[in-house]
């Protein structure tokens, strides 16, 4: 695989259970549950299914008392995953999962509440080991900076309450904090994180929120979350997605691997298909995509309709399929094989030739 020329910036390293997320370590994927956190076996189940798609860290909403008590019975069945309990207005919430396990609390300083708590909150995390995660967003900015800037949610806004809370933090000597600072606007958020990555050695949790439906919120995140990780800034990840959150994962690791920062499953390159296509491109990628949505080891696989590009991304990928008139031609790390393909079969004997590639076995 290819390394990247992406020079990242220097941050303090903290762990979030076993995951270490700034330093030199690889930029972590992280995703949250959409499920009532009340209904244990359903969170249970959805923290399972992110974990085995690839997420590193797992964000789930505790917006009440009941959801702690839940908490307690999710953390027992979920020990070896990095959990990060979501608490907004009653720190109290924070206390009480932090007793249970938690391995990260995320607080909103719009609505965490005045320094005692605050103060208390850290206090806690100090006993526990765990870190806090400052995460501001453009649509619960606090009143004071909506005030100051005639209600404009700009990125210097959210910049100076992130550099609020920090500066309460550092008055109650607790470091071991990670930062987000997210607008559902896409160059807001880039200048609030290149604000704050000048300001502080914290590792920065990078994200565009309330990106909207699949399309236009992969569409955001992509750019967003591109661009500033092609600055260097960005320790951790999260694609926010209003669809199931395994889409999330899915397209946070499609991102690192098109900037080579990280690699995981397949990286499928197609061709838009016109009238050379052979054969029928479309309905071949995107079978192959499903059938092997279980596979994680890093290989490339190229399907090209016709000759024309074909060969080129054959050559260059670990396995490759050239169109032909009837049969097309197999290359395997660049070399043509013998015997070619009909073209009414590909899915299925291109589905053989990447799980013996990749040592995985038929669903």
């Amino acid at each position: 695989m290819n390394k990247t020329f992406i020079r990242r910036r220097k941050s303090n390293c903290i762990y979030v259970g076993n995951i270490p997320i700034g330093g030199d370590y690889p930029i972590s994927v992280q995703s949250m549950t959409n499920t009532d956190t009340v209904n244990v076996e359903q969170t249970v189940n959805q923290i399972n299914m992110l974990k085995f798609n690839g997420a590193d860290i797992i964000r789930i909403s505790i917006p009440n008392m009941d959801a702690a008590e839940s908490f307690k019975k999710i953390r027992s069945s979920t020990k070896n995953i990095p959990l990060v309990a979501d608490i907004h207005f009653d720190y109290r919430i924070a206390l009480k999962v932090a007793e249970y396990g938690v391995d990260c609390i995320r607080i909103n300083p719009g609505n965490i509440g005045n320094i005692r708590r605050i103060k208390t909150l850290i206090d806690c995390a100090k006993y526990y080991n765990i870190p806090i995660r400052i995460g501001v967003n453009s649509g619960s900015l606090e009143h004071r900076f909506k005030n100051k800037y005639n209600k404009a949610v700009s990125a210097e806004a959210l910049f100076e309450s992130v550099m609020r809370q920090v500066n309460i933090f550092d008055k109650l000597n607790f470091s071991y904090f990670k930062v987000s600072v997210k607008s559902s606007d896409v160059l807001t958020t880039i200048k609030a994180y290149q604000l704050v990555a000048k300001s502080i050695d914290q590792p920065l949790h990078v994200g565009v929120t309330e990106t909207g439906t699949t399309r236009i919120g992969i569409t955001k995140s992509a750019i967003g979350i591109g661009l500033l990780l092609m600055m260097g800034i960005g320790d951790t990840i999260r694609v926010s997605l209003t669809t199931n959150p395994i889409e999330e994962v899915k397209v946070a690791f499609d991102i690192l691997r098109s900037l080579h920062l990280r690699y995981r499953g397949i990286n499928f390159i197609t061709c838009p298909t016109c009238a050379r296509q052979e054969f029928d491109v479309i309905s071949t990628a995107n079978n192959l995509e499903k059938k092997l949505n279980d596979i994680i080891t890093p290989i490339n696989i190229s399907i090209i309709g016709c000759i024309v590009n074909g060969l080129g991304e054959a050559l260059r990928s670990d396995i490759g399929i050239v169109g032909g008139r009837k049969n097309s031609s197999l290359y395997i790390n660049g070399i043509r094989q013998p015997n070619k393909i009909k073209n009414n079969n590909i899915v299925d004997y291109l589905e053989l030739v990447i799980r013996s590639k990749t040592n995985t076995y038929i669903k």
